[in-house]
């Protein structure tokens, strides 16, 4: 994501058509898709535990339907920031605009009824779902929404302004699923879990590319970048396959520190501060003017800073109360030692 944007806001006009600049938007457009499949994970997570506790349908529906308020009021707080720094040449329809926040947040109000299944069944019915939205986005993106006021068609429709429903959707109800197996597995089935989803990884990235270029097709008409059901497929295979690196890497390479999941804890100041950062007014002498070479540095740059800036959020209160030192970097054995 932090790549990704860097060359989106630096990278002279002229060399956006060579293959460094398509290759960081592809890569770089995939946090949306993992935010999306994330929250669908940890909606599965409260779904189970509502479901424990012996909530009844209803009860469980609403707790998961009450999540959604968190999101949107982020959401809002995003856009309201982002509007006031960018005055006087913002203009106020920027504040109706539906970025992944907001995708977040209407995505769980439209899967919340999942919750009235049991963990097991969800798993599959929510599959199923993802499947179904994926398939009918072309279709709606058929459909004539000229009578529909922009916010509601915003979050509905295909466009590539915005994260809308159709087919963003179907990352969410793919994280239910996954969730659902989390839950329903040990811990001691987690390495296993990994391998399936690397196979499976795989096999939706290349059963996306196969399908997608066959020489003929079920829709009038579909946008391979903006409603076709391969290209959620695709990325679909692609976080299987990141999910599992970054089990691997958590696990075994790194099983003290982790920058997997030091960005994970903050993932939302890193979003936030990153995009004011690269589409504010701070660095104005970088934008649309850097060769690659140059926005690569810039792009590292930035990576490093998002990264002291998580740091420092989870270990500004042990700074302070213990001084500053680098223990937090050791294995938590080693920690418990003393060393």
């Amino acid at each position: 994501m932090l790549n990704g944007h860097a060359f989106h806001a630096f990278t002279r006009t002229d060399l956006r058509e060579g293959g460094p600049y398509v290759i960081s938007q592809f890569v770089g457009g995939m946090p949306p898709a993992i935010f999306l499949f994330l929250v669908g994970v940890t909606l599965a997570f409260l779904m189970h535990s509502s479901e424990r506790k012996g909530l009844a349908a209803g009860e469980r529906i609403f707790a998961a339907f009450r999540r959604s308020g968190y999101l949107f009021a982020v959401a809002i707080l995003f856009r309201l920031q982002l509007w006031i720094s960018g005055l006087p040449t913002s203009p106020w329809t920027d504040l109706l605009r539906v970025d992944i926040l907001n995708a977040m947040g209407f995505g769980i109000v439209m899967v919340s009824g999942m919750a009235a299944f049991s963990t097991r069944q969800r798993v599959r019915w929510c599959a199923a779902l993802g499947a179904a939205i994926a398939v009918a986005s072309p279709f709606v993106s058929l459909i004539d929404w000229s009578w529909a006021p922009i916010a509601l068609r915003q979050y509905i429709a295909p466009d590539y302004a915005s994260f809308s429903f159709f087919p963003w959707g179907a990352f969410v109800a793919f994280g239910l699923s996954a969730g659902s197996i989390i839950r329903l597995s040990g811990p001691e089935h987690f390495d296993r879990i990994a391998q399936w989803a690397a196979i499976l990884g795989f096999a939706f990235i290349l059963g996306g590319q196969y399908f997608s270029n066959i020489p003929y097709s079920l829709y009038p008409s579909s946008d391979f970048w903006l409603n076709s059901p391969w290209i959620v497929l695709i990325k679909t295979g692609v976080i299987l396959l990141m999910l599992a690196f970054a089990y691997l890497w958590t696990k075994h390479a790194s099983p003290g520190w982790s920058w997997v999941r030091q960005f994970g804890t903050t993932s939302l100041l890193v979003y936030w501060v990153h995009i004011e950062l690269i589409y504010g007014r701070w660095l104005w002498f970088w934008k649309e003017r850097l060769s690659v070479p140059q926005t690569v540095f810039a792009s590292v740059v930035l990576i490093g800073l998002m990264l002291m800036l998580s740091v420092a959020r989870t270990q500004w209160k042990t700074w302070r109360e213990e001084g500053f030192s680098l223990a937090w970097m050791m294995p938590a054995e080693r920690r418990a030692e003393g060393d």
